[in-house]
């Protein structure tokens, strides 16, 4: 059995939970404006600001970028008030497009686990392929085509492969995967950004209506979507896409082997961890931010792995100088 840390036991799901709330605010209060860069510095600021009053010591292990650029929150940057060791992966805006456009599922999202056991990933693009829970082990792989994995997850459903519906994010990287999922009949829900949030989507396609998660987005996303299965339960896998001399240059720094190596979810979050995300705009997993007279609503998921805890938490929050208004 896995022997537990009961480190973050000392850290309370409420006070994860205000990191995401603040930046998932601060963020609102652009949603529409059509300012990417605006929004996602606000929520930066604003995760930020929270962060130096939680009660822990943190180091950012996956965040939004590999040097010292602020205001990005980057990755070996030492947050928090004292407290705790933790590695922290992070995304104070995920969605800054859908945000700037005020379209679905744009989430502020952060994971703690116990140091080291958070996969360090240069900020390079990854290729996935995730599902959640209830599947027999294995059976998807970055090893087997598109069509093989869609129809062994038809197979385990004992429906035809045209009931699966694959998510995946809609950029030209992914088109011949899109033009291979629809020769085989399956059917796709195409998202503009979110890929955490695709992710999460597997682990209840009874509500959102997806089965499997596939394509290449961005690789410190990965770490954070796997986090989140950790705690939700499922599989996923993860390559790394160094295409450039440079990019096998930063891997090997961080000491992840060979360039064709195949990530699974052990490999990319271990030990327990907390998991939060907080809606910004609605969406299949969570509504948005909403403003009200002498008040602001926000809805939230925590996760915790170690207790399997699955939390929705609605907030009502009064005291509007938190957010500084």
């Amino acid at each position: 059995m896995e022997q537990v840390s009961p480190s973050l036991d000392h850290v309370p799901s409420t006070q994860v939970a205000r990191v995401t709330e603040h930046a998932a605010v601060a963020a609102a209060m652009l949603s529409g404006r059509g300012d990417e860069r605006a929004a996602d510095q606000a929520a930066i600021a604003a995760m930020r600001a929270e962060l130096s009053l939680t009660a822990i010591s943190g180091t950012v292990v996956v965040g939004e970028g590999e040097r010292d650029q602020a205001p990005a929150l980057y990755v070996g940057e030492a947050v928090g008030a004292g407290g705790v060791e933790v590695d922290i992966a992070l995304d104070p805006l995920e969605g800054t497009t859908i945000c700037a456009k005020n379209l679905p599922n744009a989430l502020t999202l952060i994971a703690l686990a116990e140091p080291g056991c958070l996969l360090k990933v240069p900020d390079v693009y990854m290729e996935k392929i995730a599902v959640g829970p209830g599947y027999p082990d294995g059976i998807v792989s970055l090893d087997r085509s598109p069509a093989d994995n869609l129809g062994a997850l038809a197979d385990a459903r004992k429906v035809p492969v045209q009931q699966i519906t694959a998510c995946i994010l809609d950029r030209p990287r992914n088109a011949g995967l899109i033009e291979e999922i629809r020769s085989v009949g399956a059917a796709i829900r195409l998202i503009g950004d979110g890929d955490v949030a695709g992710v999460i989507h597997t682990t209840d396609r009874a509500v959102t209506g997806i089965d499997i998660y596939m394509g290449i987005g961005g690789a410190p996303e990965g770490v954070l979507a796997a986090a989140a299965l950790r705690c939700m339960g499922g599989q996923m896998q993860g390559r790394l896409q160094l295409n450039t001399l440079d990019k096998r240059a930063r891997a090997e720094k961080m000491g992840l082997g060979h360039p064709d190596r195949i990530f699974t979810l052990a490999d990319m979050v271990a030990g327990d961890v907390v998991f939060a995300a907080t809606g910004v705009t609605d969406g299949n997993l969570l509504d948005g931010v909403r403003m009200h007279a002498g008040s602001i609503a926000t809805h939230s998921l925590i996760l915790r792995s170690r207790s399997r805890t699955v939390r929705n938490v609605r907030t009502r929050h009064h005291d509007l100088s938190r957010f500084g208004l």
